[in-house]
């Protein structure tokens, strides 16, 4: 299992105190098991992994199959959770330079609708003019803006490329299981489809057909990300006490911080790979927790680089944050420093030792330091980069979130402010419907 160390914390806040937190967890994980807290007609994912049959995943190996014999690019569109747990996964377990490995037995995931940068859609266009590619295309309502703009664009190039009907064997759509611009799309074209449930939003929706069907599609192994899933599942809905229950500590360890002042929690990683394990993380807890003037803000930092730039925040800057430390086990690519005669670098004293030894002395004393800079501290350990353990912590993290959520007050399931900024831009474009507040912003300009 994934494990979860507080013990850094116990400077700021004494283990009692964090103990003494214990009823209070527990009410708010019975409200995430009974369902009769707010927005608990969002709560499919929490027995999701549980849920899962053989059958369900057998189905999306089948029909990811023919993608594989075919394709040499994978594009997955949509936007935050319709495609940050897919990133996250085929990130971490990447071989660092995909893009140069095209044309072998899988196909590389790449993405496009999360954004609406016009160079990036146009580069992308040109690079599919020379591979063969196929199209996943995510999206509930089928109407998002940036993955819809992405879909049409791509979907006319699909078809020029290779005709009207290969272009439809070539594209799977996840969307609504009866409604929706894109469920009607796909009725009337003809695409094969999976469905988004209704109670699961699209920040906890990595379990669903939403990150099953792209992962299955580029060859990583969804049985086993659900298996780590379901492990988690039944550690943490089985037993509140917080010595016991992983998911539970976090949440409270980090909400006690948060009362105590600290209003910033950094993830920070060691290890290239785990960026967008950070980026979704990030979607998770900013999306469920930023409400009412209330939340913990979720940063990250991928270390050692960003030790030479955000180091120095870190260590001396205002003493509003804390740090969750991603620690991942031993790397199965062996690096070893060699022995140099001139040893003009004065590299010496490391030669003979392996590369992830030197990164593991650069976390460890990174930790000490900002302990000593009045950085509260928690560390989780990976035991391995897998499909196994990546789906123990974002379990882990999905029902920490639940649990924190509740603990701040808010509705964790819900995204209000989301969409503040939308009906600004169909004002600005003329989007019909919109006249009146295209008036509005007219006179504020």
């Amino acid at each position: 299992m994934i494990q979860l160390d507080v013990k850094n914390v116990f400077g700021y806040i004494p283990g009692s105190e964090i103990m003494g937190m214990q009823d209070e967890v527990a009410s708010k994980l019975e409200m995430l098991i009974s369902r009769d807290g707010a927005g608990n007609d969002f709560l499919g994912w929490s027995n999701l992994p549980s849920s899962i049959t053989d059958d369900q995943l057998s189905a999306i190996e089948t029909s990811v199959a023919k993608m594989k014999g075919k394709s040499d690019i994978l594009v997955v569109i949509g936007i935050g959770g319709s495609y940050l747990g897919a990133k996250a996964v085929n990130d971490a377990l990447s071989h660092s330079f995909e893009m140069l490995r095209l044309k072998h037995d899988q196909p590389v995931m790449i993405f496009a609708g999360h954004n609406i940068s016009e160079d990036y859609i146009s580069e992308l266009t040109e690079t599919l003019d020379n591979y063969d590619y196929s199209i996943i295309v995510i999206s509930k309502s089928g109407t998002t803006t940036e993955p819809a703009i992405a879909f049409r664009i791509l979907k006319e190039h699909l078809a020029g490329k290779y005709g009207n009907k290969e272009a439809v064997s070539r594209i799977i759509a996840i969307t609504d299981a009866e409604k929706g611009a894109l469920r009607t799309l796909a009725g009337y074209e003809g695409f094969e489809t999976f469905e988004i449930p209704d109670d699961i939003g699209g920040r906890f929706s990595v379990l669903t057909p939403v990150g099953l069907v792209p992962l299955a599609a580029s060859g990583f192994d969804i049985r086993q990300l659900v298996n780590g899933a379901l492990e988690m599942e039944n550690l943490c809905l089985s037993n509140a006490d917080l010595n016991k229950n992983p998911a539970a500590l976090y949440a409270a360890t980090r909400n006690a911080l948060y009362r105590k002042g600290k209003k910033i929690e950094i993830l920070v990683n060691y290890h290239n790979k785990l960026h967008y394990v950070a980026e979704w993380w990030k979607q998770l807890f900013g999306e469920s927790e930023g409400k009412d003037g209330k939340g913990i803000y979720p940063a990250s930092v991928d270390n050692s680089s960003d030790l030479h730039s955000m180091g120095q925040y870190i260590q001396d800057g205002e003493r509003i944050l804390f740090e969750t430390v991603l620690s991942v086990g031993e790397s199965d690519r062996a690096v070893t420093i060699p022995h140099d005669e001139k040893d003009m670098d004065g590299l010496n004293y490391l030669a003979g030792k392996r590369m992830d030894e030197v990164n593991k002395m650069a976390e460890l004393g990174t930790i000490l330091a900002h302990i000593d800079g009045n950085v509260p501290n928690m560390r989780i350990e990976i035991p391995k980069l897998n499909e196994y353990y990546l789906g123990q912590l974002m379990y882990f993290f999905e029902i920490a979130c639940g649990m924190s959520g509740y603990m701040l007050g808010v509705n964790p399931f819900n995204q209000p402010g989301v969409e503040a900024y939308k009906k600004n831009m169909f004002a600005l474009l003329g989007k019909p419907g919109y006249e009146e507040e295209s008036e509005k912003i007219k006179r504020r300009l």
